[in-house]
């Protein structure tokens, strides 16, 4: 008998920072469900209404084991595609019914994918801080818990211990002054690569705050740091400066947070423009295109490093970690550190031990959430601040 989808629904929740938004496909077989992410922490409603009055509508009686026939019909019923407020919809239903078929299989996703190419995951941790002693203490901190690989921040993106005034009448926003940025981050490459030594791997997120010609000094200023990783060096907009990076900068890059369309990734992948892909995986659609996009990385010769911050969802890191189990192209998972609170509202969520993420070993995605503690704690509807991003005279600018 065919087991088919039965009823869609959104969970809105707010367990720490971030607003997160969980799909829930129930099935015609009783007890039978499964759980995707498809959080776009900026425009949570319009996703669950996207989910709720247009995706959900349309798979219902479908047959759950026809994943792929069902991504390609949610991703053009629309006629217009590849948004991040649709691409997260038919995330949360694409990773649920992955989810579901590993439940039924009585396997964990990655073995319906192939298999594993290894027992964990490697992952990197963030360590910001007001000053380079305060930046170097957290990277220590986190080797010391057997970490391999830290993000380098101070005060997160394009922060910088000076400011020049504002004109008169700017209006408000969250200024940032790009060339004290780009001098103050070098500094503290440098001083905590004296401190750190060779063997621990840094890594920096630029978050596209940097003018094209300015990112391509940068790249090359870095070279004797020796980083991982450079993160969103370019924004997509600007993605035909990365041939002038490469011609003359050797330090690795790693792009794709902000990807939709296959296109882009396709186009960096195949012109080797980069070293790492790394697309959110509910903003690019789901397993789907994920697993297709860790392919074409693999032929090319590049790694993949899926994005993770708080704004993934546990749902999100779990899929997250299928993939990275199986795909041969994996190289390092951004890890948010999640809390207690996560912990309870989301069993199964994955572990670090000795720097690397383990799955629960359940089958699908490992996962589930308390729906009870998830509606005690209800998403916040603040206006996002930091992604009014204004230049020291009040211009506006991509965060």
């Amino acid at each position: 008998m065919t087991t088919t989808i039965a009823n869609v629904r959104v969970i809105l929740t707010q367990p720490g920072s971030a607003g997160l938004a969980i799909v829930k496909v129930e099935t015609s077989e009783p007890g039978l469900y499964g759980l995707g992410c498809a959080t776009f922490t900026q425009r949570l409603h319009a996703v669950a209404a996207a989910v709720e009055r247009h995706v959900g509508p349309l798979v219902l009686g479908r047959d759950v084991a026809r994943i792929e026939d069902t991504w390609q019909q949610a991703m053009v019923n629309g006629y217009w595609r590849n948004g991040p407020v649709l691409n997260n919809a038919i995330s949360g239903v694409d990773q649920a019914l992955w989810d579901i078929k590993g439940k039924q299989a009585g396997m964990p996703v990655h073995d319906l994918l192939g298999g594993r190419c290894r027992e964990a995951a490697q992952v990197y941790r963030h360590a910001d801080g007001a000053t380079p002693a305060e930046v170097t203490e957290k990277v220590l901190a986190h080797a010391a818990q057997g970490i391999r690989f830290v993000r380098v921040q101070q005060r997160l993106y394009g922060g910088s211990s000076s400011l020049p005034p504002a004109p008169p009448g700017a209006m408000p926003g969250a200024y940032y002054d790009p060339d004290a940025y780009r001098r103050e981050t070098l500094a503290l490459l440098e001083h905590v690569r004296a401190e750190v030594g060779p063997d621990l791997h840094l890594l920096h997120d630029v978050h596209e705050r940097l003018a094209p010609s300015d990112a391509v000094q940068f790249a090359r200023d870095l070279e004797p740091v020796g980083l991982y990783f450079l993160e969103d060096l370019l924004a997509p907009e600007d993605l035909e400066w990365l041939e002038r990076v490469r011609a003359v900068s050797t330090t690795p890059l790693a792009l794709g947070e902000l990807f939709n369309h296959p296109s882009e990734w396709r186009t960096v992948a195949e012109r080797r423009w980069v070293d790492f892909l790394r697309m959110h995986v509910s903003q690019m659609g789901g397993i789907t295109p994920a697993r297709k996009a860790a392919d074409l990385a693999h032929t090319y010769g590049l790694r993949t490093a899926w994005h993770g911050p708080p704004d993934t969802s546990p749902v999100g890191h779990a899929a997250n970690l299928q993939l990275d189990l199986w795909s041969p192209a994996f190289g390092v998972q951004e890890w948010y550190g999640p809390s207690e609170l996560d912990h309870a509202m989301f069993p199964g969520l994955p572990e670090v031990r000795d720097g690397y993420l383990h799955p629960s070993g359940g089958p699908g995605l490992g996962i589930d959430i308390d729906e009870t503690l998830a509606a005690q704690h209800p998403v916040r509807d603040d206006v996002v601040g930091w992604t009014q991003a204004r230049l020291p005279d009040g211009s506006p600018v991509r965060p």
